[in-house]
Protein backbone atom coordinates (compact mmCIF):
# COMPACT_ATOMS: atom_id res chain seq x y z
CA UNK A 1 0.00 0.00 0.00
CA UNK A 2 1.23 3.45 -0.72
CA UNK A 3 0.35 6.50 1.14
CA UNK A 4 -2.23 9.41 0.15
CA UNK A 5 0.55 11.75 0.01
CA UNK A 6 1.64 9.40 -2.90
CA UNK A 7 -0.96 8.78 -4.36
CA UNK A 8 -2.17 12.24 -4.59
CA UNK A 9 1.07 12.87 -6.43
CA UNK A 10 0.54 10.31 -8.86
CA UNK A 11 -2.87 11.28 -9.80
CA UNK A 12 -1.19 14.48 -10.10
CA UNK A 13 2.02 13.63 -12.39
CA UNK A 14 -0.43 12.01 -14.58
CA UNK A 15 -3.77 14.08 -14.95
CA UNK A 16 -6.39 13.72 -17.76
CA UNK A 17 -4.99 15.95 -21.02
CA UNK A 18 -8.16 16.34 -23.02
CA UNK A 19 -8.45 18.16 -26.38
CA UNK A 20 -8.59 21.89 -26.91
CA UNK A 21 -11.58 23.41 -28.61
CA UNK A 22 -12.49 27.28 -29.18
CA UNK A 23 -16.24 27.96 -27.91
CA UNK A 24 -18.03 31.18 -26.62
CA UNK A 25 -16.82 32.65 -23.56
CA UNK A 26 -20.51 31.90 -21.99
CA UNK A 27 -20.23 28.76 -22.43
CA UNK A 28 -16.96 27.80 -21.39
CA UNK A 29 -17.58 28.00 -17.36
CA UNK A 30 -15.87 25.75 -14.91
CA UNK A 31 -13.29 25.13 -17.99
CA UNK A 32 -9.34 25.18 -18.15
CA UNK A 33 -8.21 27.23 -20.27
CA UNK A 34 -6.34 25.72 -23.29
CA UNK A 35 -3.70 28.79 -23.99
CA UNK A 36 -2.61 31.65 -21.85
CA UNK A 37 -5.34 34.95 -22.77
CA UNK A 38 -3.43 38.66 -23.51
CA UNK A 39 -5.61 41.76 -22.75
CA UNK A 40 -6.31 43.39 -26.27
CA UNK A 41 -7.53 46.45 -24.27
CA UNK A 42 -6.66 49.02 -21.80
CA UNK A 43 -9.23 48.30 -18.87
CA UNK A 44 -10.91 50.72 -18.30
CA UNK A 45 -10.11 51.73 -21.99
CA UNK A 46 -10.00 55.78 -20.71
CA UNK A 47 -9.68 57.36 -17.35
CA UNK A 48 -13.27 57.37 -15.55
CA UNK A 49 -14.79 58.47 -12.18
CA UNK A 50 -15.77 56.18 -9.48
CA UNK A 51 -17.75 58.17 -7.92
CA UNK A 52 -20.92 60.36 -8.07
CA UNK A 53 -19.47 63.57 -7.55
CA UNK A 54 -17.80 66.62 -9.27
CA UNK A 55 -14.58 66.39 -11.59
CA UNK A 56 -11.86 69.39 -11.33
CA UNK A 57 -8.38 69.96 -11.90
CA UNK A 58 -7.00 69.67 -8.64
CA UNK A 59 -4.33 72.17 -8.73
CA UNK A 60 -7.27 74.89 -10.64
CA UNK A 61 -9.05 74.61 -6.75
CA UNK A 62 -6.59 74.64 -4.64
CA UNK A 63 -5.48 78.36 -5.60
CA UNK A 64 -8.90 79.50 -6.70
CA UNK A 65 -11.02 77.62 -3.68
CA UNK A 66 -14.47 77.54 -5.63
CA UNK A 67 -15.41 76.10 -8.83
CA UNK A 68 -17.54 77.19 -11.36
CA UNK A 69 -19.87 74.13 -12.70
CA UNK A 70 -19.84 73.52 -16.55
CA UNK A 71 -22.53 70.70 -17.22
CA UNK A 72 -22.31 67.31 -17.10
CA UNK A 73 -20.63 64.12 -17.69
CA UNK A 74 -22.72 60.87 -17.42
CA UNK A 75 -21.39 56.78 -17.78
CA UNK A 76 -21.67 56.33 -21.58
CA UNK A 77 -21.06 59.77 -23.00
CA UNK A 78 -19.60 59.49 -25.95
CA UNK A 79 -18.59 63.36 -26.69
CA UNK A 80 -15.61 64.57 -25.61
CA UNK A 81 -15.60 67.35 -22.98
CA UNK A 82 -12.72 69.97 -21.78
CA UNK A 83 -12.60 71.79 -18.32
CA UNK A 84 -10.34 75.02 -17.46
CA UNK A 85 -8.75 75.34 -13.96
CA UNK A 86 -11.24 77.21 -11.70
CA UNK A 87 -13.75 75.11 -13.38
CA UNK A 88 -15.84 71.73 -12.47
CA UNK A 89 -17.80 68.86 -14.26
CA UNK A 90 -20.63 66.97 -12.77
CA UNK A 91 -19.56 63.37 -12.86
CA UNK A 92 -21.03 60.31 -12.42
CA UNK A 93 -19.21 56.74 -11.41
CA UNK A 94 -18.47 54.95 -14.54
CA UNK A 95 -18.15 58.59 -16.61
CA UNK A 96 -15.05 59.63 -18.27
CA UNK A 97 -13.01 62.29 -16.85
CA UNK A 98 -13.22 65.46 -19.27
CA UNK A 99 -10.09 66.74 -20.51
CA UNK A 100 -8.08 69.01 -17.98
CA UNK A 101 -10.03 67.62 -14.85
CA UNK A 102 -7.17 64.78 -12.44
CA UNK A 103 -9.59 64.71 -9.18
CA UNK A 104 -13.23 63.73 -7.89
CA UNK A 105 -14.94 64.86 -4.75
CA UNK A 106 -17.63 62.77 -4.12
CA UNK A 107 -20.93 64.46 -3.59
CA UNK A 108 -21.77 64.17 -0.20
CA UNK A 109 -18.52 66.25 0.63
CA UNK A 110 -19.31 69.29 -2.34
CA UNK A 111 -22.49 71.99 -2.42
CA UNK A 112 -23.22 73.86 -5.66
CA UNK A 113 -25.00 77.40 -4.89
CA UNK A 114 -25.35 79.67 -7.99
CA UNK A 115 -23.39 77.44 -10.36
CA UNK A 116 -20.63 77.64 -7.75
CA UNK A 117 -19.05 74.45 -6.21
CA UNK A 118 -17.45 74.46 -2.71
CA UNK A 119 -15.94 71.49 -1.15
CA UNK A 120 -16.85 71.28 3.01
CA UNK A 121 -14.94 68.92 3.24
CA UNK A 122 -11.24 68.51 2.17
CA UNK A 123 -8.87 67.37 4.89
CA UNK A 124 -8.56 64.04 3.24
CA UNK A 125 -8.52 65.38 -0.52
CA UNK A 126 -5.57 64.76 -3.04
CA UNK A 127 -5.08 64.37 -6.63
CA UNK A 128 -6.36 62.06 -8.20
CA UNK A 129 -9.08 61.47 -5.71
CA UNK A 130 -11.42 58.65 -6.93
CA UNK A 131 -10.27 58.47 -10.61
CA UNK A 132 -9.45 54.69 -12.17
CA UNK A 133 -6.84 56.10 -14.51
CA UNK A 134 -6.74 54.02 -18.15
CA UNK A 135 -5.62 50.73 -17.68
CA UNK A 136 -5.43 50.67 -13.84
CA UNK A 137 -6.78 47.10 -14.14
CA UNK A 138 -5.23 45.44 -16.82
CA UNK A 139 -3.00 47.09 -19.85
CA UNK A 140 -3.37 46.29 -23.41
CA UNK A 141 -0.99 43.63 -24.28
CA UNK A 142 -0.84 41.91 -20.22
CA UNK A 143 -0.80 38.72 -19.89
CA UNK A 144 -4.76 38.32 -18.45
CA UNK A 145 -5.14 34.18 -17.50
CA UNK A 146 -2.18 31.93 -18.12
CA UNK A 147 -3.26 28.53 -19.70
CA UNK A 148 -5.01 26.02 -17.14
CA UNK A 149 -6.58 28.80 -15.19
CA UNK A 150 -10.28 27.78 -14.25
CA UNK A 151 -12.91 29.84 -15.79
CA UNK A 152 -14.82 30.71 -12.76
CA UNK A 153 -17.34 33.28 -13.03
CA UNK A 154 -14.84 35.90 -11.80
CA UNK A 155 -12.84 34.72 -14.34
CA UNK A 156 -15.62 34.86 -17.02
CA UNK A 157 -16.79 38.55 -15.82
CA UNK A 158 -12.81 39.49 -16.14
CA UNK A 159 -12.49 38.28 -19.67
CA UNK A 160 -15.95 39.72 -20.69
CA UNK A 161 -14.67 43.04 -19.69
CA UNK A 162 -11.37 43.34 -21.97
CA UNK A 163 -14.26 42.15 -24.85
CA UNK A 164 -13.16 38.80 -25.19
CA UNK A 165 -15.90 36.77 -26.76
CA UNK A 166 -14.87 33.55 -27.49
CA UNK A 167 -11.90 31.40 -26.08
CA UNK A 168 -9.70 28.18 -26.55
CA UNK A 169 -10.39 25.48 -23.66
CA UNK A 170 -9.89 21.66 -22.49
CA UNK A 171 -12.99 20.36 -23.50
CA UNK A 172 -15.18 18.70 -20.74
CA UNK A 173 -14.26 14.79 -20.77
CA UNK A 174 -16.69 11.96 -21.45
CA UNK A 175 -17.04 9.67 -18.62
CA UNK A 176 -18.31 5.64 -18.40
CA UNK A 177 -19.33 4.58 -15.28
CA UNK A 178 -19.06 0.73 -14.86
CA UNK A 179 -21.19 -1.08 -11.84
CA UNK A 180 -19.99 -4.42 -11.01
CA UNK A 181 -21.95 -7.20 -8.67
CA UNK A 182 -24.53 -9.91 -9.14
CA UNK A 183 -26.04 -9.00 -5.75
CA UNK A 184 -27.18 -5.38 -7.32
CA UNK A 185 -30.72 -4.64 -8.44
CA UNK A 186 -32.15 -0.97 -9.78
CA UNK A 187 -34.21 0.83 -7.50
CA UNK A 188 -37.92 0.24 -8.30
CA UNK A 189 -38.14 -2.99 -8.45
CA UNK A 190 -38.44 -5.82 -5.83
CA UNK A 191 -35.33 -7.49 -4.28
CA UNK A 192 -34.79 -11.22 -4.00
CA UNK A 193 -33.19 -12.38 -1.37
CA UNK A 194 -29.51 -11.73 -1.40
CA UNK A 195 -29.62 -8.44 -3.40
CA UNK A 196 -28.95 -4.70 -2.70
CA UNK A 197 -29.95 -1.63 -4.73
CA UNK A 198 -27.53 -0.20 -6.70
CA UNK A 199 -26.90 3.33 -5.46
CA UNK A 200 -23.06 3.93 -6.55
CA UNK A 201 -23.91 5.46 -10.19
CA UNK A 202 -26.55 7.81 -9.08
CA UNK A 203 -24.09 9.13 -7.05
CA UNK A 204 -21.81 9.72 -9.07
CA UNK A 205 -23.61 10.88 -11.68
CA UNK A 206 -24.53 13.64 -9.37
CA UNK A 207 -21.42 14.63 -8.75
CA UNK A 208 -20.34 14.84 -12.59
CA UNK A 209 -23.46 16.58 -13.74
CA UNK A 210 -22.37 19.28 -10.57
CA UNK A 211 -19.21 19.29 -12.57
CA UNK A 212 -20.81 20.58 -15.59
CA UNK A 213 -19.94 17.00 -17.35
CA UNK A 214 -22.93 15.33 -19.61
CA UNK A 215 -21.34 12.55 -21.67
CA UNK A 216 -22.19 9.71 -19.15
CA UNK A 217 -22.87 6.53 -20.10
CA UNK A 218 -23.33 3.75 -17.18
CA UNK A 219 -22.66 0.04 -18.18
CA UNK A 220 -23.13 -2.85 -15.95
CA UNK A 221 -21.41 -5.90 -15.91
CA UNK A 222 -21.82 -9.22 -13.72
CA UNK A 223 -18.79 -11.06 -11.36
CA UNK A 224 -17.62 -12.35 -14.84
CA UNK A 225 -14.14 -11.94 -16.28
CA UNK A 226 -15.11 -11.82 -19.68
CA UNK A 227 -18.05 -9.79 -19.88
CA UNK A 228 -16.07 -6.89 -17.45
CA UNK A 229 -13.40 -7.20 -20.37
CA UNK A 230 -15.59 -6.45 -22.86
CA UNK A 231 -17.53 -3.83 -20.77
CA UNK A 232 -14.36 -2.30 -20.10
CA UNK A 233 -12.88 -2.53 -23.40
CA UNK A 234 -15.57 -0.72 -25.09
CA UNK A 235 -15.86 2.21 -22.34
CA UNK A 236 -12.38 2.91 -22.98
CA UNK A 237 -13.26 3.25 -26.64
CA UNK A 238 -16.11 5.88 -25.82
CA UNK A 239 -14.57 7.34 -22.62
CA UNK A 240 -11.77 9.92 -21.79
CA UNK A 241 -12.40 8.64 -17.99
CA UNK A 242 -13.68 4.79 -16.97
CA UNK A 243 -14.94 4.69 -13.30
CA UNK A 244 -15.91 1.21 -12.24
CA UNK A 245 -17.50 0.51 -8.73
CA UNK A 246 -16.89 -2.78 -6.75
CA UNK A 247 -14.61 -5.59 -7.93
CA UNK A 248 -11.41 -3.64 -7.42
CA UNK A 249 -10.03 -5.64 -3.85
CA UNK A 250 -8.34 -9.82 -4.41
CA UNK A 251 -11.55 -11.93 -3.93
CA UNK A 252 -12.33 -14.81 -6.04
CA UNK A 253 -14.96 -12.31 -7.40
CA UNK A 254 -12.71 -9.38 -8.20
CA UNK A 255 -11.95 -9.52 -11.91
CA UNK A 256 -11.41 -5.68 -12.26
CA UNK A 257 -7.42 -5.52 -12.11
CA UNK A 258 -7.48 -8.62 -14.56
CA UNK A 259 -9.80 -6.61 -16.86
CA UNK A 260 -7.75 -3.74 -16.74
CA UNK A 261 -4.53 -5.68 -17.29
CA UNK A 262 -6.28 -6.90 -20.49
CA UNK A 263 -7.12 -4.04 -21.80
CA UNK A 264 -3.53 -2.61 -21.85
CA UNK A 265 -4.45 -0.80 -18.93
CA UNK A 266 -0.96 0.35 -16.75
CA UNK A 267 -1.61 -0.15 -13.18
CA UNK A 268 -0.12 3.06 -11.49
CA UNK A 269 -1.54 2.17 -8.24
CA UNK A 270 -3.57 -0.16 -6.09
CA UNK A 271 -4.13 0.47 -2.47
CA UNK A 272 -3.81 3.03 -0.60
CA UNK A 273 -3.35 3.53 3.73
CA UNK A 274 -6.45 4.99 4.31
CA UNK A 275 -10.13 4.27 5.61
CA UNK A 276 -12.63 4.16 3.67
CA UNK A 277 -11.41 3.51 0.31
CA UNK A 278 -8.35 1.19 0.78
CA UNK A 279 -8.15 -1.10 -2.52
CA UNK A 280 -8.80 2.42 -4.80
CA UNK A 281 -7.42 1.46 -8.58
CA UNK A 282 -5.66 3.84 -10.41
CA UNK A 283 -4.61 3.28 -14.28
CA UNK A 284 -3.91 4.67 -17.91
CA UNK A 285 -4.12 3.88 -20.80
CA UNK A 286 -2.66 6.15 -23.69
CA UNK A 287 -4.47 9.52 -22.76
CA UNK A 288 -7.86 7.54 -21.08
CA UNK A 289 -7.71 7.15 -16.98
CA UNK A 290 -9.20 4.42 -15.02
CA UNK A 291 -9.90 4.61 -11.61
CA UNK A 292 -11.00 1.35 -9.47
CA UNK A 293 -13.29 2.50 -6.87
CA UNK A 294 -14.47 0.24 -3.70
CA UNK A 295 -18.28 -1.23 -3.94
CA UNK A 296 -19.45 0.48 -0.86
CA UNK A 297 -21.03 3.54 -1.25
CA UNK A 298 -19.39 5.60 1.17
CA UNK A 299 -15.70 4.42 -0.25
CA UNK A 300 -16.99 5.63 -4.09
CA UNK A 301 -18.18 9.18 -2.85
CA UNK A 302 -14.79 9.91 -0.27
CA UNK A 303 -12.05 8.41 -3.19
CA UNK A 304 -14.06 10.67 -6.13
CA UNK A 305 -13.73 13.62 -4.05
CA UNK A 306 -10.05 12.84 -2.78
CA UNK A 307 -9.00 11.48 -5.88
CA UNK A 308 -10.78 11.12 -8.85
CA UNK A 309 -11.59 15.34 -9.12
CA UNK A 310 -7.65 15.83 -8.76
CA UNK A 311 -7.00 13.80 -11.92
CA UNK A 312 -9.97 16.28 -13.39
CA UNK A 313 -8.05 19.26 -11.78
CA UNK A 314 -10.51 20.22 -9.29
CA UNK A 315 -10.00 20.61 -5.71
CA UNK A 316 -11.92 20.57 -2.89
CA UNK A 317 -11.18 23.90 -0.76
CA UNK A 318 -9.40 22.71 2.44
CA UNK A 319 -9.05 24.58 5.71
CA UNK A 320 -8.18 23.49 8.97
CA UNK A 321 -10.67 23.97 11.57
CA UNK A 322 -10.74 22.76 15.56
CA UNK A 323 -12.31 19.81 15.62
CA UNK A 324 -15.59 19.77 18.26
CA UNK A 325 -15.24 16.54 20.08
CA UNK A 326 -12.09 14.27 21.00
CA UNK A 327 -11.35 11.41 18.11
CA UNK A 328 -9.50 8.19 18.85
CA UNK A 329 -8.37 6.00 15.89
CA UNK A 330 -5.67 3.23 15.14
CA UNK A 331 -2.62 4.49 13.31
CA UNK A 332 -1.53 3.35 10.02
CA UNK A 333 -4.14 5.01 8.41
CA UNK A 334 -5.42 7.91 7.41
CA UNK A 335 -9.17 8.71 8.11
CA UNK A 336 -11.40 10.51 6.14
CA UNK A 337 -14.49 11.15 8.07
CA UNK A 338 -18.32 12.66 7.05
CA UNK A 339 -18.65 15.66 8.81
CA UNK A 340 -20.75 19.02 9.52
CA UNK A 341 -18.61 22.11 9.66
CA UNK A 342 -20.67 24.74 11.24
CA UNK A 343 -18.81 27.83 10.30
CA UNK A 344 -16.66 26.96 13.52
CA UNK A 345 -15.73 23.75 14.14
CA UNK A 346 -16.12 20.60 12.38
CA UNK A 347 -18.22 17.63 13.61
CA UNK A 348 -17.23 14.22 12.74
CA UNK A 349 -20.91 12.58 12.51
CA UNK A 350 -22.54 9.00 13.38
CA UNK A 351 -22.63 6.48 10.57
CA UNK A 352 -19.08 6.34 9.59
CA UNK A 353 -19.09 2.90 8.22
CA UNK A 354 -18.24 2.56 4.47
CA UNK A 355 -21.66 0.99 3.55
CA UNK A 356 -23.68 3.43 5.11
CA UNK A 357 -24.89 6.62 3.45
CA UNK A 358 -26.89 8.82 5.84
CA UNK A 359 -24.08 10.55 7.12
CA UNK A 360 -22.83 11.27 3.31
CA UNK A 361 -26.87 12.26 2.96
CA UNK A 362 -25.90 15.37 5.17
CA UNK A 363 -22.37 16.09 5.68
CA UNK A 364 -21.10 19.03 3.95
CA UNK A 365 -17.26 18.38 4.22
CA UNK A 366 -15.07 15.19 4.79
CA UNK A 367 -12.52 15.75 7.85
CA UNK A 368 -8.88 14.23 7.30
CA UNK A 369 -6.76 12.37 10.56
CA UNK A 370 -3.38 11.70 9.54
CA UNK A 371 -2.12 8.54 8.92
CA UNK A 372 0.31 8.53 12.31
CA UNK A 373 -2.42 10.09 14.68
CA UNK A 374 -4.32 8.03 16.89
CA UNK A 375 -5.75 10.84 19.59
CA UNK A 376 -7.39 13.92 18.33
CA UNK A 377 -8.64 16.49 21.22
CA UNK A 378 -11.60 18.07 20.98
CA UNK A 379 -10.68 21.84 20.07
CA UNK A 380 -7.52 20.88 17.75
CA UNK A 381 -6.86 21.61 14.27
CA UNK A 382 -8.17 19.16 11.47
CA UNK A 383 -8.18 19.70 8.20
CA UNK A 384 -11.71 19.83 6.35
CA UNK A 385 -12.67 19.54 2.46
CA UNK A 386 -15.69 21.43 1.56
CA UNK A 387 -18.22 18.71 -0.38
CA UNK A 388 -18.57 21.76 -2.76
CA UNK A 389 -17.23 23.45 -5.56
Amino acid sequence: MITVTEAKKIITDNILILPAKEMPLEEAAQLRLAEDVYSSVDVPAFTQSSMDGYAFDYAGWQSKNKLIVKGEMQAGSKTEFAISPGQAVRIFTGAPLPAGADTVIMQEKARVANNELTIVDDDTLVRGNSVRPRGSAIKAGALALPKNSLLSPGAIGFLAGMGISHVNVFVRPSVSIIVTGDELQQPGHALAYGEVYESNSYALKTILQQLQITAIEVYRAADNLNELTQVLKQALANSDLVLLTGGVSVGDYDFVLQAAEACGVVQLFHKIKQRPGKPLYFGKKENKRVFGLPGNPSSVLTCFYEYVLSALQVELTSWQVPLAKELKKPAGLTHFLKGWFDGKTAMPLDAQESYRMSSFATANCLIKIDEAATVCEKGSLAEIHLLYF
